[in-house]
């Protein structure tokens, strides 16, 4: 399935060659996986694996010295080949949150990137907690004047600090706010205009959330900032059979759908996009499986697949 459909999607692409460049100074290419302590010996296994993502908050802080003081990267990344980029990958910095960012999420993703000597980092384009209380998920925020006024002030903190640059990520949200004055791709070009910070462009999650809105996706690709694309995340998605609702989740649990496949490559005819990564938490499939899928990607991105 992974293959198929992408493969008549990519042929004017492959054709017409490589867009414009990406955004300067970000050296990312070539095909990634999100690092998993379950599919460790894959990843190390692949030859030409261009970069791996690791979520930061999974990294553990130096109990002694504190999260400033990182120097080692953990024993169970060091079996990764010397040249491959990594990149950390915030899941609980909380940007939208209105009580500010935290001084020490911040200092822990500043650290994970000097440790690893990551050319950039990633965050979400979302809240996690309000009053103090975390919500154990990320979540949309509203799409107003005043919500991206505080996402403006918390990613210049943010950025003061990393001394890398930062790519945002929209995420999948299976609600809207009902006052947004901004569509999606509006509210992203504004943001990323204000605090000059990059795109992390989930193409399962605006697959995900066109669809649940009853939107295309080609039509939504349209209004996104393409030109400040860092890379690219897929993951697959489902609709659960006992939801009544019938809206379509993003799991990281499916193999990534045709649709999703063929949406890469209009981006890739779009947009250089020079680096595409998978995602995957649980139900990982057998090694021949995953290489499959991550083969899929390049194809559909016209990249040199890692394996």
């Amino acid at each position: 399935m992974v293959a198929g459909v992408a493969e008549a999607a990519v042929a004017a692409a492959a054709e017409r060659g490589p867009a414009a460049g990406a955004p300067a100074g970000v050296p990312l290419c070539g095909v990634g996986i999100g690092w998993r302590p379950e599919i460790a010996g894959v990843v190390e296994g692949l030859p030409g694996l261009g970069f791996c993502e690791v979520v930061a908050e999974a990294v553990p802080a130096a109990p002694s010295r504190g999260v400033t003081e990182l120097r080692e990267r953990p024993g169970a990344l060091r079996g990764l080949a010397a040249g491959v980029a990594v990149v950390p990958h915030g899941v609980r910095l909380g940007l939208g949150d209105a009580d500010g960012v935290a001084p020490e999420r911040v200092a822990h993703l500043a650290a994970c990137a000097r440790m690893f000597g990551s050319p950039l980092v990633s965050e979400h384009v979302a809240f996690v907690r309000a009053a103090g209380r975390e919500a154990g998920h990320l979540l949309p925020l509203p799409r107003t004047r005043e919500a991206l006024d505080v996402l403006t002030e918390n990613v210049r903190r943010t950025t003061a600090e990393l001394g890398v640059p930062l790519a945002l990520e929209p995420i999948a949200a299976l609600f809207d706010w009902p006052d947004d004055e901004y569509t999606e791709g509006d509210f992203l070009t504004e943001l990323l205009d204000r605090t000059g910070t990059l795109l992390l462009l989930d193409v399962a999650n605006l697959y995900a959330n066109a669809r649940n809105r009853g939107q295309d996706p080609s039509a939504v690709l349209d209004r996104m900032p393409l030109d400040r694309v860092a890379y690219v995340h897929m993951a697959g998605g489902a609709v659960h059979p006992d939801d009544p609702t019938g809206l379509y989740h993003d799991t990281h649990q499916n193999p990534v759908p045709d649709e999703v496949l063929t949406l890469l490559a209009e981006v890739r005819e779009r947009s250089a996009a020079p680096a595409v990564m998978l995602e995957r938490d649980g139900r990982y499939p057998p090694a021949a499986e995953l290489r499959a899928e991550l083969d899929a990607l390049a194809t559909a991105a016209h990249l040199p697949p890692p394996t």
